[in-house]
């Protein structure tokens, strides 16, 4: 394996640690941020909003690298590398289309707005395309290697899948299950960005033995 294909690869398994490291260190920053509470798209809202939305669009330039290199590295199948870019495509949107208020942050906005805007439809709608593309991305790379990868994976889609859907249909509900909102998306954030990862760092220790087993990730 080449520099190039190694340095594409490691983009992956950086862009994880890298995000949440910045959205940690925002969010315990931030006056009237209640990280149990609140998204953390929301860290893209306010007068240092600029920060989080940079790190949205560094994670989505991370993943696509990793897609490229996922693509060089992946000999059968294609719809490895474009599920990842597309669940790039998701994070670049995000970025790009700022969420709308909720859960009473920014201080003085509403659990959610009575009407949305377009720009937070938008990034709902883009957030939701890319969080499937990961899931099925996890189901497609359980398709092939030894059986603990394959558990790793399809465990991966699926507490990934679940702790995201409980956190949408909590977000602004009032009471304890509003309040645990933001830690449930947390937790999916964590099991997307582990899996990536780890998958990262399969690609890359196959490329040290030669090559072998390399498509990983085949329809």
């Amino acid at each position: 394996m080449g520099f190039q294909s190694r340095t594409l690869l490691l983009c992956g398994a950086i862009a994880g640690p890298l995000f949440t490291l910045i959205y940690l260190a925002e969010g315990a920053t931030r006056a009237d941020y209640d990280p149990l509470r609140h998204p953390v798209s929301s860290l893209a809202l306010g007068e240092r909003g600029w920060l989080q939305i940079l790190n949205f669009l560094l994670a989505a330039a991370l993943t696509m690298a990793f897609a490229v290199g996922v693509h060089r590295s992946s000999q059968r199948s294609a719809w490895g590398p474009l599920l990842i870019g597309l669940w790039a495509t998701g994070l670049l949107g995000a970025g790009i289309f700022v969420a709308d208020p909720i859960g009473g942050y920014p201080l003085g906005t509403p659990d959610r707005l009575p009407q949305p805007t377009t720009h937070g439809v938008l990034h709902d709608y883009l957030s939701l395309a890319g969080f499937i593309a990961l899931t099925a991305a996890c189901f497609v790379s359980a398709r092939s290697g030894p059986p603990l990868w394959r558990l790793c994976c399809g465990l991966s889609a699926l507490g990934f899948a679940t702790a995201m859907v409980v956190s949408s249909v909590t977000f602004g509900q009032a009471g304890d299950q509003g309040d645990l909102a933001g830690l449930f998306q947390r937790i999916a954030i964590t099991i997307a960005w582990s899996w990536q990862a780890l998958l990262a760092f399969r690609f890359l220790r196959q490329g040290q033995h030669g090559g072998a087993e390399r498509a990983v990730l085949h329809a």
